[in-house]
């Protein structure tokens, strides 16, 4: 259904929070019926079961799901299984083999990518953040096929995308292709990867990066595996950069990031005092091979994570879900946070921020005139659906109904 005015009725949102001896024990719920019209929620009213329209059937409604960090460009999603390989054990063991696989999965890019689209869509996931290749391999040609799968996608879903230099910047003389890169419109972000191991330097690819974004207006978010001092530098030199161009500020991020991971309790303090200060934020897979990222202390500094599935059925990882919602139970398990008032505001991690009741319980989404992005989620509440990993039945993007199971 495009853009078609209609009204979900029997919709289940969460009002407010109930409290016992001070401690939020439930999730207060009611019905209501939503009108949706192009593209916006139109209006909020007390439900009326009879009236003319789609049947949620009391199911919960959660802001759509947010990946903040993904490569639609590059997997073996559509492809016949295939296992990681114990032999290719580093970066540049990677950047081998994709410089000898880039060429075929190219071929057939644009039909897995939308494919992979599908897959996400179906866990409730309708905005992306892409990273996309820029190496010697396939030029550009990476690019341009994400662009093709998305523009068939566009009315279930919107992206942003970041120029990635897999490869290298230097490695593999990828400079002059990034720049190109950098001018066209369709790019939000400059990336990298891991610069001292990679190029062999902080400065030199860090300053070309940094550069890059300022000239073109872009953002920056950065690939940084590293988890020694050149990790920390790496860091603190993007933070020095924030800090002295404060254009860069809230569109600056390091993604991965696990030298904070390895860090003691007083630097990492210090330091998330630092990335919230010049507006950088961390993107995170959450758990990486016994990496467990400090998640509560960046957040109780006011550093903005973002969190994303990055590796789905690919010669990375075979591990990724694509289930924002399961992400968001992950970090509610791995940091305990169990209570109901915890599991509510763990759902912040799936919609970017985005939740139905402000830490008060006061009400705040969905309100007329917000974006008809949505899901029904087979829940009583938010707590109960990131406990549960609740099943989702439906996704609305900007007034599209993408499918609707309910």
């Amino acid at each position: 259904m495009e853009n078609q005015a209609y009204t979900l009725k029997n919709v289940l949102l969460e009002t407010g929070f109930e409290y016992e001896a001070g401690e939020v024990v439930n999730t207060k719920t009611a019905l209501f019926c939503i009108e949706v019209e192009h593209g916006k929620i139109k209006s909020i009213k007390p439900n009326s079961p009879n009236i003319d329209g789609i049947d949620a059937k009391g199911r919960l409604l959660l802001p759509a799901f947010k990946d903040m960090h993904a490569h639609l460009d590059k997997m073996l999603f559509g492809l016949p299984w295939q296992a990681v390989s114990a032999k290719r054990k580093t970066v540049k063991d990677m950047i081998a083999y994709e410089q000898r696989m880039i060429p075929e999965w190219l071929k057939t890019a644009v039909e897995r990518t939308e494919k992979l689209i599908d897959f996400l869509h179906a866990y409730g996931t309708d905005f992306i953040r892409s990273h996309f290749n820029v190496d010697p391999t396939s030029g550009l040609d990476s690019l341009y096929h994400l662009e093709e799968a998305l523009r068939h996608k566009r009315k279930s879903l919107a992206a942003e995308l970041v120029a990635f230099p897999q490869h290298g910047i230097y490695y593999t003389q990828t400079e002059s292709l990034l720049k190109e890169a950098a001018k066209m419109d369709s790019v939000g972000f400059i990336g990298g990867v891991d610069p001292y191991s990679i190029d062999g330097s902080i400065e030199k690819p860090m300053d070309l990066i940094t550069q890059l974004a300022l000239d073109n207006g872009k953002g920056i978010d950065l690939h940084l595996h590293e988890r020694g001092d050149s990790g920390v530098k790496t860091i603190e030199f993007l933070i020095d950069k924030a800090l002295e161009n404060p254009q860069l500020k809230g569109k600056t991020y390091v993604s991965h990031a696990f030298a904070l991971g390895h860090m003691s309790t007083p630097e990492t303090e210090k330091i998330a005092e630092r990335l919230a200060a010049a507006g950088v934020g961390i993107v995170s897979s959450v758990p990486f091979r016994g990496t467990i990222m400090p998640i509560p202390t960046l957040r109780k500094h006011g550093v903005e994570v973002l969190i994303g599935n990055d590796n789905i059925q690919d010669h990375w990882s075979t591990f990724g879900s694509g289930n924002m919602l399961q992400k968001a139970h992950l970090i509610a398990e791995l940091y305990g946070y169990s209570t109901e008032w915890e599991l509510s505001r763990t759902l912040a991690f799936a919609t970017r921020y985005v939740l139905p009741l402000d830490d008060k319980g006061a009400q705040q989404w969905p309100k007329a005139g917000d974006d008809a992005d949505m899901v029904l989620v087979a829940a009583s509440c938010s707590a109960e659906a990131v406990s549960r990993i609740s099943t989702i039945t439906s996704l609305i993007h900007k007034g599209n109904i993408v499918f609707n199971e309910t």
